[in-house]
């Protein structure tokens, strides 16, 4: 590798069209979010699954709940990282700590007890906050000079997320429900620590990028950066810190007085009003994230009539995305979620003879043909690294040669155990046989949240690709088309569950709902989540970027807790109007969003100022 004085050198050594260095955060980050995914896609099945099974036999409402919260502080914690990042740690050590806090976090939760796995969790979401932001951060400045090529580095790097999504989802999850929750749990642990090690090693590749900031640094100003600098006032600082920890005791006291059954309640009060009429309640909870969000809203307005205009304009473009960002993950997330668990309840997912066979046959291509892929990205890699890095390969390629072993195992596993059943009916006494045995094969639950991740290595290229030529479409109307295919992803589970009765407890609905709701909810998202990111780091100014990434991701925290009060709410409504009544109301607030999306178009493109 040639020494890297600045961010041009990084196009002098290409992988796929791309600088070297955005490939070992695409191999970090795969491993990262193998522990993240693998684990989450566990969580809720283990806390609803019954005692006899290892679980602790919660109800839904419980279960979301917590979820909810843990997902919801992951993207909060991310505002401390890009905090620490920037002023004190550098965005590389920033990553390290995260990295190790959360190789700690699935180690611990493998113990199953109580206290390991709330300590597992604790650490999770300290780890993520860390090594979030400033994943994306590092290339941000990579291509800071090269901006046309940013969408397609983000969704390049997306497919490594999801690259590593899948795999922990598939690995992670299936011997968590077929072997034991804390080997599921365990694994995520390992593949952290490979993650942890491969980027430390292989560190150098980037530069001076994410080093340790120091004082000259925090003077350097981007040449068009050019508006005043507008420092926080102890005013400002007062409401952030209500604001704060009004929405920190909201997000705990939530589970926390559905898990001790109103024993606990930080807000034990309620206000009580008439309506109509009617005397109704407002819990003590309520008002607190009430009160917050009023402080949070005042306190942007102010901030953003502090700036000039255009930089104002800018940021009240990013603040538009970000809203609309918020409702795509409440309903988004409903993947690990209630959809996991309509899976668990209500899809048929036991398949026999012909289709047993097809599903083993389709499920070894979906595990064999993504690996060959991610080491063919390797190896293009390592023509460019091998000789400078020359360790960090070797456990890259280490890791991988782990996860051929466990994959191999799996797959030789349902071939050779797959449960057998006596068939007879009208043909087969026409043809004279009483019996016959055909292979029974049963579905993991978690196996549907692999499609996304599949469907995204699938398609990634393919719309980078869209992303990078004269057919890019502008910033709105791809968030138009994300909601819409994500309103069609609810509508046909919500058309599939249309047969079931209210408060009906199983069924037997086709899994090609199930299927179709990933397909459409990939596309959403290829049109979203990666573009989002993108727009975040050329709408603000360089000296903002890692604090705004933050901001970015309190957003998604906000939609990941939303995704989880979704979910309380499944059961309740399923037994008064049907599970499809449920998903058809996410369908149309979906396609809400996605006219208002488009229809602000002309609107946002002003404040934008140019920026595609």
């Amino acid at each position: 590798m040639s020494e890297i004085k600045s961010t041009n050198d990084f196009f002098k050594d290409m992988v796929i069209g791309h600088p070297a260095g955005l490939f070992v955060l695409f191999f970090t980050e795969m491993w990262e979010r193998f522990s993240f995914y693998g684990m989450r896609s566990l969580l809720v099945l283990f806390f609803m699954a019954p005692i006899v099974n290892g679980g602790w036999e919660w109800e839904q409402a419980t279960a979301s709940s917590l979820f909810g919260t843990y997902v919801g502080l992951v993207y909060l914690s991310t505002m401390l990282g890009g905090y620490f990042a920037d002023k004190v740690i550098g965005f590389r050590w920033a990553v390290v700590v995260g990295a190790a806090l959360m190789t700690l976090g699935h180690f611990s939760m493998a113990f199953e007890t109580t206290f390991s796995i709330y300590l597992g969790l604790v650490f999770l979401v300290f780890g993520n906050g860390f090594f979030k932001p400033n994943m994306t951060s590092i290339i941000s400045e990579m291509y800071k000079d090269h901006s046309e090529k940013k969408d397609g580095a983000y969704t390049i790097f997306y497919m490594g997320v999801n690259a590593g999504a899948f795999f922990g989802i598939l690995l992670c999850g299936y011997l968590g429900e077929k072997v034991g929750w804390g080997y599921g749990f365990g694994l995520a642990g390992i593949f952290m620590f490979f993650g942890t090690l491969q980027f430390w090693l292989s560190q150098n590749i980037f530069g001076d990028i994410g080093l340790k900031p120091v004082a000259k640094d925090k003077q350097i100003v981007d040449v068009d950066d050019t508006d005043k600098r507008v420092p926080f006032t102890t005013f400002q600082f007062g409401l952030i810190g209500i604001s704060s920890v009004l929405a920190l005791l909201w997000l705990i006291n939530s589970p926390m007085t559905k898990i001790s059954k109103g024993m606990y309640d930080i807000f034990p009060f309620e206000i009580k009003y008439t309506f109509m009429g009617q005397v109704e309640y407002i819990s003590g909870n309520t008002v607190a994230i009430l009160i917050s969000l009023v402080l949070f809203i005042s306190l942007l307005r102010i901030r953003l009539f502090q700036y000039s205009k255009i930089t104002r304009q800018k940021l009240i473009a990013v603040t538009f995305f970000a809203f609309i960002t918020i409702f795509f993950w409440a309903i988004f997330e409903q993947s690990p979620n209630s959809l996991t668990v309509f899976a668990d309840k209500y899809t048929n997912r036991v398949l026999t003879g012909g289709s047993s066979l097809m599903f083993l046959i389709i499920n070894s291509m979906m595990t064999l043909i993504p690996l060959i892929i991610i080491n063919w990205v390797m190896f293009k890699l390592f023509q460019k690294t091998f000789k400078t890095y020359q360790v960090a390969s070797l456990i890259l390629t280490f890791s991988f040669v782990i996860i051929w072993a466990i994959a191999l195992w799996m797959l030789l596993k349902d071939y050779y155990t797959a449960g057998y059943i006596n068939l007879s009916d009208g043909i087969l006494e026409t043809l004279k046989i009483d019996k016959v045995t055909v292979p029974l094969t049963e579905v993991p639950a978690t196996w549907f949240s692999t499609l996304n991740s599949l469907f995204i290595i699938t398609l990634a290229p393919l719309f980078s690709k869209v992303w990078e030529s004269k057919y890019n479409p502008n910033a709105n109307v791809k968030y138009g088309i994300g909601m819409i295919l994500l309103g069609l992803g609810m509508a046909a589970v919500g058309f599939g569950a249309g047969g079931i009765a209210p408060g009906a407890e199983t069924a037997s609905v086709s899994m090609i709902w199930l299927i179709l709701v990933y397909l459409f909810h990939t596309m959403g998202e290829l049109c979203i989540s990666p573009v989002g990111l993108s727009y975040v780091s050329k709408l603000v100014p360089a000296r903002m970027i890692a604090f705004m990434f933050g901001v970015w991701y309190l957003a998604v925290a906000i939609g990941m807790k939303g995704a989880g009060v979704f979910g309380e709410n499944v059961e309740q409504i399923a037994k008064e109007n049907g599970i499809s009544y449920f998903f058809w109301l996410l369908a149309i607030v979906s396609f809400v969003l996605a006219a208002f999306s488009i229809l602000m178009s002309p609107v946002i493109k002003k404040l934008m100022h140019g920026v595609r």
